[in-house]
């Protein structure tokens, strides 16, 4: 019989030892594992010998609970996370579809019915995942958890996406629109791995884009959320037509304001509370105010009480009368009625124009007219001398336009045949005029041919006939083409019966027709 050597016997003592040691620790992280409590604080009814658990290490089954055999038998060592995963996924349709393998934390899903467990606890911690299911206790009330899982079947056939999450940021739950988003920012991606919105304070409300990898454009959400106990309900409405019709927005207001930009006319634009939103550069050149002032967006009582000073417009009577024309002012640019000349000191004359702007808004246009203005007061000159010198004449004389209306007259036309057209409301047309003429003189068919006449665009020529009136006076008509198709008549007076005394006695006025 041979005999070990003394060492042997040392080492023996120290194997077993060190073997007891491990298989306690394992026992002991088994033990913690399949005994954790994954329920909700006093919600929950589980006793030790009807505990649904499941322990996985690294997606393998390591270990399954007596109870498992009435939910989902599966033998450890061959089963692993998947077949879990099919057994229950009509119930627990959100039920991960791979194990976190890294990292430590915990999910709580719900069921979508009453029929057994209703809710289904997943913890890991690197590579080691425990899940439990979970029932309601019999003492709280069904309409309770009816209302919850109908919360849930509701969110479930939502359109936008909704999802919870912790108050840590882990995403907990999510609804079928939030998975379907999910696969068209991410495909080939799992949820879990690649959630597609950002954590954000249950206090804020951002948007956020996301870029649809099957076409590349982007799509815009605003995320709003609400807190219950610790758990944020967050759910995501698209809002790419909106975010899409600002920027149209912003794109025309800057159209317009390139377009305003080259306007000479002055152009300022008071929102619905009477602060200036818009401006052009016309506007600081005719006012002569700052841009910098302008900018700030002073009140519209503000910007003509600037006007004001500046006398950039007509100085006031009584500044209390003043702010209440101000208002009227407002009040009938709001209904498009206002329009005024403003005739300044300096000289310069203003045509200013208040027009309803929508959205409750007042657009005022300023528009310098003082060239305008010059030119016509310059042409009325013109007009009043050469009435005054053709008032001199004796002849009378008339202007037909081609379309045979009365466009000028002198005193001695209207003295002679006792008319006077400017207090006629309506216009005076050459068939008029031969009416009066026809009353006051002796027949004759030229009246006729002259009515041909003005009305006719062919070559017209220069020609005369005599007329003579009922009081026996002798005239000559001459009818003389102008410009612009119209027609000049004259009436040159031969003879005139004149009063001397009491007798009564013909002049011959010895004239160049």
């Amino acid at each position: 019989m041979r005999h070990c050597p003394k060492e042997c016997h040392l080492i023996r003592p120290f194997d077993i030892v060190v073997i007891i040691c491990v298989a306690l620790i394992c026992g002991s992280i088994a033990f913690f594992w399949i005994n954790a409590q994954g329920r909700r604080k006093g919600k929950l009814e589980q006793s030790p010998g009807t505990e649904v658990i499941y322990l996985f290490d690294h997606g393998v089954l390591q270990h399954a609970s007596g109870a498992t055999k009435d939910l989902a038998p599966l033998e450890a060592g061959f089963h692993e996370w998947n077949d879990l995963r099919e057994k229950i996924v009509d119930r627990f349709s959100l039920f991960p579809i791979q194990p976190k393998l890294v990292g430590v934390g915990s999910q709580t899903l719900d069921a979508v019915d009453m029929n057994g467990p209703t809710q289904v606890n997943i913890t890991w911690e690197n590579g080691l995942s425990r899940v439990q299911f979970l029932t309601f206790e019999k003492d709280e009330p069904a309409n309770a958890v009816e209302n919850r899982i109908q919360s849930y079947r509701l969110a479930a056939s939502l359109t936008i996406p909704v999802w919870t999450t912790s108050r840590e940021g882990h995403l907990l739950w999510w609804n079928p629109a939030y998975g379907a988003l999910q696969a068209r920012v991410f495909p080939g991606l799992s949820v879990e791995d690649q959630p597609i919105f950002p954590a954000v304070a249950p206090t804020s409300a951002p948007r956020v884009s996301l870029r649809i990898a099957e076409n590349g454009k982007k799509e815009w959400f605003d995320i709003s959320q609400t807190e219950c106990d610790d758990v944020v309900i967050y759910q995501a409405i698209c809002i790419s037509n909106l975010v899409h019709a600002e920027e149209a927005q912003r794109n025309f207001v800057q159209t317009l304001t390139k377009t305003f930009a080259q306007l000479s006319i002055g152009l300022a634009i008071f929102d619905r509370n009477g602060q200036l939103a818009l401006f052009n550069p016309a506007l600081v050149d005719l006012t002569g105010l700052r841009a910098e002032f302008l900018s700030a967006r002073p009140a519209l009582q503000t910007f003509f009480d600037r006007l004001r000073e500046t006398r950039k417009m007509p100085e006031p009577k009584n500044y209390a009368d003043w702010r209440t024309a101000v208002s009227e002012l407002v009040t009938a640019a709001n209904d498009g009625r206002y329009e005024d000349i403003w005739s300044l000191d300096s000289g310069q004359t203003f045509r200013v124009k208040g027009r309803p702007h929508p959205d409750g808004a007042t657009a005022f246009l300023i528009e310098d007219i003082t060239a305008e203005v010059s030119l016509t007061r310059n042409f009325r000159a013109e007009l009043e001398l050469g009435q005054s010198m053709l008032d001199t004449l004796d002849d009378g004389i008339a202007v037909f336009s081609g379309s045979g209306i009365l466009t000028f007259s002198n005193a001695a036309y209207q003295n002679l045949w006792q008319v006077d057209p400017e207090t006629s409301f309506a216009d005076v047309t050459i068939h008029d005029a031969i009416q009066d003429w026809k009353r006051k003189s002796a027949p004759t068919p030229m009246w006729e041919e002259i009515e041909r006449f003005v009305r006719s665009f062919a070559d017209r020529k220069t020609w005369r006939f005599p007329v003579y009136l009922t009081d026996n006076t002798h005239l000559t008509c001459v009818i003389s083409p102008i410009v612009s198709g119209a027609t000049l008549i004259r009436f040159h007076i031969v003879k005139r019966l004149v009063q001397t005394g009491s007798a009564a006695s013909l002049i011959e006025q010895d004239q160049d027709a």
